[in-house]
């Protein structure tokens, strides 16, 4: 595509854009959905676009288009820069871009086990076996939803400042939400597992899942509920991950953060307990956040956010890093061609310390066990609040009974003050994230222990 791409580019550079980058893409997706033992979707889909981002007056143009030939391309692209020359015209603070190095190299994340080459048969056979394993539980389970997708993207990167990236990016994702119902009781439970490759399933198989949501759902219609307050806890790994990524991961996020988040201001600032290390990396090949560059041509790597209880670092494109006179991350990502790239996490996780789970249980003589999450979200000013779908009580250095529709709120900057020991145990979760867009990312850590957090019940 070079001999395409680079005539484009130099063309419109040559009609006054400061900058101009093309991002081609070719995706082939499979979506499924399974519910209650019946196949509901099937989508197979294959596609070829590219997304136009031109620079003019230091203002952004962005234009899609469906058609890779050079004529549409050019067209795409004379449309961007027709937008941003024109919206130029009343610019109040011009876009820069911090300086990175033009690379040229071809590049892909780690799999096994190619899912363009499995059959969609088989993919719809192992979510129904998810489905049905459910059912087979316990006869207690009344509802099944199961999702599966997978998402291939062969992507190229070409701009104006001579860079040239063929880089290839694979998702495989399996979600389920699972219901049932005793006594007049309902609870549900959710399961989330993603990879980079079909060896999804190797590692975790149907039955597998399958038992350990329907497991979940079993543990809430027998557990008991409880009264609110602010009490000692020891956070589970599953729930760690979402206080990496939805409390503190979104307001690390420069954009977010000039936009007047809790962290405005605060670099350099003690934030957090001693105890407490965050970081978002891209160097870790078994998240879904991993990659090589991100949609800027920025190599991947490992920012530190927090470190030590110290806010040592944000996540910044180009233009942030500019704007704070910093370097780029490798934080831009977009969904897809039909998208610009915004500043977005990768695997985002707390460092792990060196206590075993039952030593951050020994001291407690009454507390909570937060094992995992149902669902969360958090504001620009720090507050917070994630659904616990498991969890039980500590009672005198022992885990308890368990119990049921819980919730934790509070505020970041406060709640991580109250870290006073990390596990040495560390996991890493599949999720996924929208800000406008809809992203694959990861996140995790080892268990944590807070001597105070509110926590939310009947």
């Amino acid at each position: 595509m070079k001999d395409v791409l680079f005539p484009v580019l130099d063309k419109i550079k040559g009609l006054a854009a400061s900058y101009a980058e093309i991002r081609t893409q070719e995706n082939n997706n499979t979506f499924l959905t399974v519910r209650d033992g019946q196949v509901e979707a099937v989508s197979l889909s294959t596609e070829k676009g590219a997304a136009i981002r031109v620079l003019a007056k230091g203002v952004w143009g962005f234009s899609t288009t469906n058609s890779l030939t050079r004529s549409d391309l050019e067209k795409a692209a004379k449309s961007a820069l027709k937008m941003a020359k024109t919206a130029g015209q009343s610019v109040r603070e011009p876009v820069r871009l911090a300086s990175v190095k033009a690379v040229e190299d071809k590049a892909g994340v780690q799999f096994k086990k190619d899912p363009r080459n499995v059959e969609v048969s088989t993919k719809i056979t192992n979510v129904l076996d998810i489905n049905n394993s459910c059912f087979d539980f316990d006869k207690r389970i009344k509802s099944v939803t199961v999702n599966y997708a997978d998402l291939a993207t062969q992507q190229i990167l070409a701009t104006t400042e001579d860079t040239y990236i063929e880089q290839l990016k694979m998702y495989v994702w399996n979600y389920c939400w699972v219901t049932g119902k005793s006594k007049g009781v309902m609870a549900s439970a959710r399961d989330e597992i993603g990879a980079h490759g079909y060896e999804l399933f190797d590692a975790q198989s149907p039955e597998q899942v399958a038992e350990r949501v329907s497991r979940k759902v079993m543990q809430q219609l027998e557990a008991k509920t409880l009264k609110g307050g602010g009490f000692p806890a020891i956070i589970g790994t599953n729930i760690v991950g979402v206080l990496a990524h939805e409390a503190l991961g979104h307001i690390c996020e420069a954009d977010l953060t000039l936009a007047g988040s809790a962290l405005i201001g605060k670099l350099g600032q003690k934030i957090a307990s001693e105890k407490v290390t965050i970081y978002d990396s891209a160097l870790m090949p078994e998240g879904l956040g991993a990659m090589k560059y991100d949609d800027e041509g920025v190599a991947g790597q490992k920012t530190i956010l927090i470190k030590d209880g110290t806010l040592v670092g944000l996540m910044h494109n180009r233009e942030t890093a500019a704007k704070m006179n910093m370097k780029p991350t490798g934080n831009a990502r977009a969904q897809d061609f039909r998208f610009p790239p915004l500043i977005r996490m990768r695997n985002t996780c707390f460092e792990k310390g060196d206590y075993s789970i039952e030593e951050l249980m020994e001291d407690m003589k009454f507390g909570y066990y937060l094992e995992a999450f149902r669902g969360g979200q958090a504001n620009l000013d720090g507050t917070f609040t994630v659904g616990v779908q498991s969890a039980f009580e500590i009672v005198n250095g022992e885990l308890g009974k368990p119990v049921r529709n819980i919730g934790i709120s509070g505020n970041t900057l406060v709640t991580l003050k109250q870290v006073d020991a990390c596990g040495k145990n560390f996991n890493l979760e599949a999720g996924r994230c929208g800000k406008g867009q809809y992203m694959f990312t990861s996140d995790g850590g080892p268990p944590l222990r807070v001597k105070s957090i509110l926590i939310g019940g009947a």
